[in-house]
């Protein structure tokens, strides 16, 4: 288990339009608005999936999770660099489950599982039966973005386990500058040249190039968490190919990543005290039965862990922030709850990981370690070197070394103050952007004011990682197109969780029905 790691020097490619059209009808060479000709990506926009059966990791989750043995597999070819596509192309992982229906498919649905980091092949293997009902008029379709899972996955090796960019705090800041070039430099020499390359206008790009590739005319698209974002920003960039679009657990398009990284923290914390409420009004609860306690009772765990871990047979170790990450991920919903409280129990009452380790391995949007393209296995750390790729991409905001030295100690602080627990975790994502150079600005100035069909924004009242002041927000800024369904419920993301939410969402995908405004769905 790791936790989140630093990558180097990311840029990104603004483009704000679809690009030209050529004789075909699809984005090629023409003359740009200074006299030069634009790139040529016609080999891209013609090119045809060749789907064929799924194999490996990806078939052994589908037939684990009982799944439909139809899925299929395949891939699409986009170039790393969108302003010199001879310059060197990416091959993107994708997956299919074909629809049930007797007739013609409506077309394709693609889905983005959030992350940012999260691989949809792998995701999609192992949840074929939630999305079966809109299988009926579509073909599900996910994929791996750049940089991910199957897709030339990016890696920061060991250097996320082996610093601690925190460690030398307000005490010594010059240390923490110190590693944190340490780890990027460790990410830049073991990820590859679509590093550089990586962040959400890219990925929207090449989301476009697979819509085409998939022969359909709009994009029908269904996005959680981060996929929320990625869904917004298509929408920006190519507003007349958007068909249905439903984004689930809204990220925000404005706020740096150390506001998101903070709410988010926040949020973690509210769903952690949640849980502790309810464990302890249940009899037999590791914590007993004071709620205060426990919660103090966790931080002292987690501590005692961090300077103590416990040590497997095979001489790996499980840390604090190993226990933080599996909280991290049970806490998006509460039906881990009472497998979350007895793994607890286990690791109180015996010492014993395994159930927790178990459950970071069998949570829905758990990083599944596989193959990529080439037969490799996909770096541990991939999901984390990714995420951080992208936010670090997708932020203008930089900090220079005098800022970071300055202001390093009143950031821990504040990230304490917000949570015990998850604080350490969440600043590291802050501090590892350090040295790179600013992301676009495209997201936070240009995103805004689409003119698309509707789309449906669905927030949840308790979710402990995209506030639903970040629907509301976003909704704003997207324009009158933009309908909000208030989901009164807790847990990351709405449409798995609730019987209302997946009702509205499918018969807005399915039939174009749009709930109208102030709809609500009430907690499950």
């Amino acid at each position: 288990m790791r936790k989140a790691c630093a990558v180097a020097g990311v840029t990104v490619l603004v483009v704000a339009g679809a690009g030209v059209t050529g004789i075909s009808g699809v984005p090629g060479a023409a003359v740009a608005a200074d006299g030069g000709e634009r790139p040529d990506l016609a080999r891209f926009y013609t090119q045809k999936i060749k789907w064929a059966g799924c194999e490996g990791d990806t078939e052994a989750v589908a037939e684990a999770t009982g799944g439909a043995k139809g899925i299929q597999c395949g891939k699409v070819t986009v170039p790393i660099d969108y302003a010199k596509p001879g310059a060197g192309t990416v091959d993107l992982a994708m997956i299919r489950m074909k629809s049930s229906t007797s007739g013609k498919p409506r077309g394709s649905l693609l889905l983005n599982f959030g992350g940012p980091g999260g691989p949809g092949v792998s995701a999609l293997a192992g949840a074929q039966k939630e999305f079966g009902f809109l299988s009926k008029d579509y073909d599900i379709v996910s994929f791996d973005p750049r940089g991910v899972g199957q897709s030339a996955p990016v890696s920061c090796g060991d250097a996320d386990e082996s610093t601690d960019p925190t460690a030398g705090g307000a005490e010594d800041p010059a240390a923490v500058l110190k590693e944190m070039r340490k780890v990027a430099k460790e990410c830049a020499d073991r990820s590859g040249p679509v590093l550089p390359h990586m962040g959400t206008v890219n990925v929207s790009r090449d989301l476009d190039v697979m819509r085409q590739a998939l022969g359909d005319k709009k994009l029908n698209y269904l996005g959680f968490s981060y996929g929320t974002r990625l869904g917004a920003v298509y929408a920006a960039q190519f507003p007349k190919k958007v068909g249905r679009m439903a984004l689930d657990g809204v990220d925000t398009l404005t706020e740096p990543v150390a506001a998101q990284s903070l709410a988010t923290a926040e949020g973690r914390q509210t769903a952690l005290d949640n849980f502790l409420t309810w464990c302890t009004g249940n009899a037999g609860c590791v914590f007993g039965t004071d709620a205060r306690n426990a919660r103090q009772s966790m931080v002292t765990l987690i501590q005692e862990m961090d300077q103590m871990p416990l040590q497997s047979m095979d001489g790996a170790e499980f840390t604090g922030q190993d226990v933080v990450s599996v909280l991290s991920q049970a806490l998006y919903s509460r039906q881990a709850w009472p497998a979350l409280s007895q793994a607890l129990g286990a690791l109180l009452a015996d010492g014993d990981p395994r159930a927790l380790i178990r459950m970071s391995g069998g949570l829905a949007h758990a990083p599944v370690r596989g193959e990529d393209a080439m037969g490799e296995e996909v770096p541990a750390d991939n999901m984390a070197a990714a995420l951080m790729a992208v936010n670090c991409a997708d932020d203008p905001d930089r900090p220079d070394a005098a800022r970071i030295e300055k202001e390093v100690g009143r950031l821990q602080k504040e990230f304490d103050a917000a949570s015990p627990v998850f604080g350490k975790s969440m600043l590291m994502p802050v501090l590892l952007c350090f040295g790179r150079p600013p992301g676009t600005t495209y997201i936070r100035e240009d995103v805004r004011d689409v003119k698309t069909p509707k789309l449906l924004l669905v927030g949840t009242r308790g979710d402990p990682a995209t506030p639903y002041r970040w629907t509301e927000e976003t909704a704003r800024r997207l324009g009158p197109q933009a309908v909000v369904l208030d989901n009164k419920g807790d847990g990351h993301t709405g449409y798995l969780g609730s019987e209302c939410v997946q009702d509205k969402v499918n018969g807005f995908l399915l039939y174009g029905e749009t709930p109208k405004t102030g709809s609500s769905c009430a907690a499950e």
